[in-house]
């Protein structure tokens, strides 16, 4: 087991941050979702960009948290990776 996941374990015995944790479950789904499919499809952010019409910068922000995308947003992504978008309640 890595560091990062030991220490992971051990915080999320605290009860407030493991709520906090899971309440960022589906954000943390997409982004892997998104890097994934990226990489699957040897593209580069940048190459991603140009395929898109959203900027590198943008799709920077999305890989790493920093911006919530629309569901527009994800369906250009998904066209872009080809891909089908498929969002779902558990």
């Amino acid at each position: 087991m890595s560091d990062l996941n030991k220490y992971l374990d051990e915080q999320l015995k605290n009860p407030e941050f493991a709520a906090e944790w899971a309440s960022q479950c589906p954000e943390r789904e997409y982004i892997k979702a998104i890097i994934a499919a990226r990489i699957e499809q040897n593209l580069t952010q940048e190459e991603l960009a140009r395929k898109t019409g959203i900027r590198q910068s943008n799709i920077s922000r999305i890989e790493t948290g920093n911006c919530s995308p629309t569901i527009a947003t994800l369906q250009q992504i998904a066209d872009g990776v080809g891909k089908t978008l498929h969002i779902e309640f558990r």
